[in-house]
């Protein structure tokens, strides 16, 4: 066990054993042929790519010379989200990726070719998705409408795909999507204040 882990209190154990139990539920009852073809596609990062680049055209035509400030602290949030869950959160946890544990890898469904490498708490793909979401949804949100809420549930998909491919717990997502969302809430609203939200280009 991990040296961080090994005075944990009873409580935090039979955490842990009810976020097992919803994983294998999860992971192993609710599957389906069809998501099981979608989701190891869907959660890769290079799968999005035209997105992020439609995200940068639309910026620079809508607002010129001010879409170079959001980028900016879009590239901050980024960073910032997978800097705190990758660096500081991961190695303080060690916890095991379900499809790493000795004691229920036998009955994970892992959907990708390898077991990825690192630990599992908390979820960079749940903390980077929902930081970026968070960032768009504040700071676009009165241009874009209820568009915004798409980008919620575009995190939202994404970060629960890593449970359906096995390699996250459940509460690997729930607590990287608050970090996320609580980073990209204080990268938006300090964008919002010190730049002024996005507003389309006049000239």
């Amino acid at each position: 066990m991990p040296t961080s882990l090994l005075n944990m209190p009873d409580w935090w154990k039979h955490l842990l054993e009810a976020d097992q139990r919803l994983f294998l539920f999860l992971n192993n009852k609710i599957a389906h042929p069809w998501l099981d073809a979608i989701y190891p596609w869907w959660r890769e990062a290079n799968t999005w790519i035209p997105l992020y680049l439609f995200l940068i055209v639309f910026s620079i035509i809508n607002f010129g010379k001010k879409a170079y400030p959001w980028i900016l602290f879009s590239v901050i949030t980024l960073v910032l989200t997978d800097q705190l869950s990758s660096h500081i959160i991961k190695p303080f946890f060690e916890r095991p990726r379900p499809c790493r544990d000795p004691f229920i890898m036998q009955h994970v469904r892992l959907l990708l070719n390898g077991c990825s490498g690192g630990f599992s708490f908390t979820s960079s793909h749940a903390t980077n998705h929902f930081g970026f979401a968070t960032f768009i949804f504040i700071t676009l949100g009165h241009i874009i409408g209820k568009w915004k809420w798409v980008f919620i549930c575009w995190a939202a998909s994404i970060a629960y795909g890593q449970v359906y491919v096995g390699v996250h717990y459940p509460l690997d997502i729930f607590c990287g999507a608050l970090i996320g969302t609580f980073i990209g809430f204080i990268t938006a609203n300090f964008f919002n204040k010190r730049i002024g939200k996005p507003q389309h280009d006049q000239q």
